[in-house]
């Protein structure tokens, strides 16, 4: 085995990756660590998502696909073949599922043989090719030599001389004697001639020579993920196109009773614009017994010693293969074992990505690659917004809108922007889940009219008691803070196990009740079932917020996405950083809410030393350009913005040739303004109170005279 180049490492390479420290063979040693974004609480187990799931494929969206990525040239076949063919000894095992211990291995002195019998079980093995160059393999294609070995045979570069030369590839069998091999070749012969599908190896023909058979397939002359990887990890969002198209082909084989058993980066081909799986050695039909399935250590699900392969176990391959692409240091095996997924995989959504897909009991991963590409594309959304720092919006097929955005209001405290939190607010404000279509009762409560909660609890009592009736009632419910909720959700949590809609409701119900930390648990658990989607962020930066802990990396990452949750927008800006507020759409019915705060921050703060006269001029501008701003909530804002301008006079000379709100820049033109803002408001006034009041206040700060 070949020595790890890394500094101070002394493992040895193993498949491409050091055995130690899990560098990849030929890598450079790693540059200094960056900080990576925290992730706010440790990801929770989750069940499965069931629900209102559509396909991802609706998610394209304006998100880039690996043709916009620089093209791999075509590699010319006949520079790829081997000039040497021989498999390496530390790769000779017996075929026999019984035994598969080593075989053809050194002794003495004497190199191992690559013709015989196990010592163990006297299971005949061959690992020698047997089609040399030039042979003609079923009097049409000739060959040309060895491209490598795979795990059921070797692989061999020919060309078909009745289509003028095409380069093919024939595939025979690693250990000719072996009947569970000749088997899975004829198992492949039936099937894998009728898929057709873009991103897998298209399979042209079954020959046989000199009694052994061979599978032609299409010559994809690019580079494999592994040989890629190996010149370092990928960029994450390099690494989800990959993923994406991968799981488009899954979801083809799932969707005709296949599974593809032995991903890896290894059997990924990159070649000009396009990416295919090759290796259709150990494709299966879904369901195939225990300890049939051909897998890689690492790679594998490990289940499947004991369970039947599945739509699960498929997907878990997808999950280690992108950890090996785009985690630096990550190797999945070591020491003939698999290794975990570290704390952190260089993204939150990715890390719960992973974990979701890898979960130890498969009925807590994605139920099909289509639910698996849905949540990919999201977390791709993200890391392409913070990547080209514009959001990359799409309607979730989960969930509703924001219904309104919450923690807008100003404070009513002069030294506060914004006020407290209100955690009932936010409950009634999340984003709603959306109705099953497959639900019976879904075209009535699609039909359901009026915005309260009581009313609507009444009509669902008239209609017949289906799921979806069901959930909506206890999402009223818990809305209200009603004290039977939680005895409903127990009922639905034993009527639909592994509902996530149920474990949002408990969060909801959990806020409206001001169980700000159970909050967190419940959305916690909610965004590990479901990483792509924004509205479990949110309700977790919510909940995060309530209880008085760290919740702006989660709105970071929404409204860096998608600027229609508004809400995101306000939570960062709560937490000190107002100039987001200037990115509210124009178009969103909050913008004015965004730009009077804006202007509110600039005399908001602890500090006025620091003050700019030329801030206090902008900030006056901006809430005169608000057309629909209340005309007596202008004149208060406006009132406090002169106001501190007269503080700070007090310590600064008056700046030439400058205005505030209409007023010359000068104490007795602030005073003059401010006067007449007072008068003005007095007149309008609601009660004598607060009429004398302010003409108190116009009198206070109306400028000295002789008079």
């Amino acid at each position: 085995m070949t020595q790890c180049a890394q500094p101070d490492c002394t493992g040895t390479i193993d498949d491409g990756y050091c055995d130690l420290c899990g560098t990849a063979e030929g890598s450079a040693p790693p540059p200094a660590p960056q900080p990576s974004q925290p992730l706010a609480t440790q990801p929770v187990g989750s069940r499965p998502m069931s629900g209102p799931v559509s396909s991802g494929r609706s998610r394209a969206g304006v998100l880039g696909t690996i043709a916009d990525l620089p093209s791999v040239p075509y590699r010319d076949p006949s520079t790829a073949v081997m000039n040497d063919p021989e498999v390496p000894e530390d790769k000779r095992f017996c075929a026999n599922p019984a035994c598969g211990k080593k075989v053809g291995r050194s002794r003495e002195g004497r190199p191992g043989l690559t013709d015989g019998f196990c010592p163990h079980c006297r299971t005949r093995f061959s690992f020698t090719p047997k089609l040399d160059k030039d042979d003609l393999v079923a009097s049409q294609y000739r060959v040309l030599g060895c491209l490598a070995h795979g795990g059921l045979g070797w692989i061999y570069l020919a060309s078909d001389e009745n289509l003028d030369g095409r380069w093919v590839v024939l595939k025979g069998l690693l250990n000719t004697n072996d009947a569970e091999a000749l088997a899975a070749a004829e198992a492949e012969r039936k099937f894998l001639t009728t898929v057709d599908h873009p991103n897998i190896v298209k399979i042209f023909n079954f020959q046989r020579s000199a009694g052994l058979g061979y599978i032609v397939m299409e010559y994809v002359g690019g580079k494999s993920l592994h040989e890629l990887r190996r010149q370092g990890p990928l960029p994450l969002r390099e690494a989800l196109m990959y993923g994406r198209e991968i799981l488009h082909a899954f979801g083809y084989l799932h969707e005709h009773g296949l599974v593809y058993c032995d991903l890896k980066p290894a059997n990924v081909i990159r070649v000009d614009k396009r990416l295919k799986l090759i290796d259709l050695g150990a494709v299966q039909p879904i369901g195939s017994p225990p300890g049939t399935s051909w897998a890689t250590v690492g790679y594998h699900a490990p289940e499947l010693e004991t369970l039947p392969s599945s739509v699960a176990s498929d997907l878990y391959t997808v999950a280690r293969t992108l950890a090996v692409l785009a985690i630096p240091g990550f190797s999945p095996a070591r020491n003939g074992k698999e290794v975990p997924l570290p704390d952190d995989c260089g993204h939150p959504s990715f890390t719960r990505l992973l974990r979701k897909a890898t979960a130890r009991n498969p009925a807590d991963r994605f139920q099909s690659a289509w639910e698996m590409e849905e949540q990919l594309v999201g977390v791709l959304r993200e890391i392409s917004a913070q990547e080209d720092r514009v959001p990359y919006p799409a309607p979730s097929t989960l969930f509703g809108p924001e219904r309104t955005a919450v923690g807008t209001a100003l404070s009513d405290e002069g030294d506060k922007v914004f006020g407290e939190l209100d955690p009932g607010a936010v409950a009634g404000a999340l984003p709603v889940p959306l109705v099953d279509p497959a639900d019976p009762a879904a075209g009535a409560l699609a039909g359901l009219a009026g915005r309260d909660r009581t009313a609507l609890i009444a009509q669902l009592a008239a209609m017949s008691p289906t799921p979806e009736t069901k959930l909506m009632r206890a999402r009223l419910l818990a809305e209200l803070s009603m004290a039977e909720t939680p005895v409903i959700l127990n009922e639905l949590s034993a009527e639909l196990p592994g509902d996530w809609r149920v474990t949002w409701y408990r969060g909801v119900l959990a806020l409206a009740t001001g169980q700000a930390d159970q909050a967190v648990s419940m959305f916690d658990q909610c965004l590990s079932a479901l990483p792509g989607e924004p509205a479990p962020k949110l309700a977790l930066a919510f909940a995060l917020e309530c209880a008085g802990k760290q919740a702006a990396p989660w709105y970071e990452l929404v409204w860096r996405t998608d600027h229609a949750y508004v809400s995101a927008a306000f939570g960062l800006a709560r937490t000190g950083r107002t100039a987001v507020l200037d990115e509210v759409p124009p178009t969103s019915s909050y913008r004015v809410a965004a730009q009077v705060a804006l202007s509110a921050s600039v005399v908001r703060r602890d500090d006025l030393s620091g003050l700019a006269p030329e801030e206090l001029v902008g900030a006056a501008d901006r809430l005169a350009d608000q057309a629909d701003l209340d005309p007596r909530r202008r004149d208060l804002l406006t009132a406090e913005l002169l106001l501190s301008a007269l503080t700070w006079l007090e310590s600064g000379s008056p700046p030439k040739d400058l205005r505030l709100a209409d007023a010359p820049f000068t104490e007795p033109g602030l005073r003059r303004r401010l006067e007449s803002i007072f008068r003005k408001l007095a007149v309008a006034a609601e009660s004598r109170q607060e009429r004398h009041a302010l003409i108190d206040q116009a009198n206070a700060v109306r400028p000295r005279t002789w008079l």
